[in-house]
């Protein structure tokens, strides 16, 4: 069985994103892992010497208990959908966020980490931040990421972003393994610009390799590689769009604010980042 992990912090996003994680676990047949982290405030212990465990255990407790009664929330959610028998485990932990995912990642043999995003800033946040603060550079297993208002919807088209390098392929084969369990398209998308040097015949060759799967490989000139892509989504009825973290610039160059923006507000849909292997 495979492992998700699923950082929450209760909030209308991150419950949006859980139905999303409750389907993908169901598509995957993968158990739930839900984390919870929090950060206790530093004092100075000088100021407080008689009473500074009893303010750490006070703020402790205080977490365990609203962690304690928002999982049953997000249990009648998974009743309401018919998903009650999806493994649910908990993890609370202390402390930065990042750390927390990374390490419950490696302990718990994790397959895929969901998280939802509240906007443009979270975005930024969870994808640019610094070389040591992003999810993306610091957890090496795909990452799905929810917009706020993304509601679930059946999965019938995903999208996969290629440059059509011989690595790509092993990453196009995970995701054609997802959409077999869900019975969805995959339309493969490179985006070739004026300075391409991927030839006709390296997309050819893809094309008879995958001859007997369930893809379409779509090869767009153009010299604007964001806004094609935001088309692609559009007006490809795509449900999901797969990016690999390729070279770190071209990735940050597509989760930018502004183009960000544009994916939030115009399209809404979930983003799979996957790793290079």
């Amino acid at each position: 069985m495979k492992k998700i992990l699923f950082p929450t912090d209760f909030s209308e996003s991150a419950t949006n994103a859980f139905v999303h994680a409750l389907e993908f676990a169901k598509i995957v047949n993968a158990e739930l892992i839900l984390l919870h982290t929090f950060e206790i405030p530093v004092y100075d212990s000088q100021f407080f010497p008689e009473n500074y465990a009893v303010i750490y255990s006070s703020i402790e407790l205080a977490k365990f208990e609203m962690f304690k009664d928002e999982i049953p929330k997000l249990r009648t959610i998974a009743m309401e959908r018919n998903l009650e028998d999806i493994v649910i485990k908990h993890r609370l932990m202390d402390g930065d966020l990042i750390y927390n995912l990374k390490n419950a990642v490696e302990e718990d043999n994790v397959d895929f980490v969901i998280m939802g995003t509240s906007g443009v800033s979270d975005w930024t946040k969870f994808f640019l931040g610094s070389n040591t603060n992003s999810v993306i550079s610091e957890v090496k297993v795909p990452v799905l990421c929810i917009p706020a208002d993304a509601k679930f919807k059946k999965i019938k088209t995903i999208g996969f972003t290629t440059r059509y390098r011989e690595k790509d392929k092993a990453e196009l084969r995970k995701v054609l393994d997802i959409a077999r369990k869900t019975n969805a398209k995959v339309k493969s998308l490179y985006v070739k610009t004026s300075s391409s040097d991927v030839s006709d015949v390296t997309v050819k060759e893809w094309e008879n390799e995958f001859a007997n799967e369930n893809v379409e490989f779509l090869v767009l000139p153009s010299d604007e590689v964001k806004e094609t892509i935001l088309d692609f989504i559009l007006y490809k009825d795509i449900d999901v769009l797969t990016t690999i973290t390729h070279k770190r610039s071209f990735f940050e160059s597509i989760f930018e604010s502004s183009f960000t923006q544009k994916i939030a507000k115009e399209v809404s849909v979930p983003v799979l980042v996957m790793h290079e292997t």
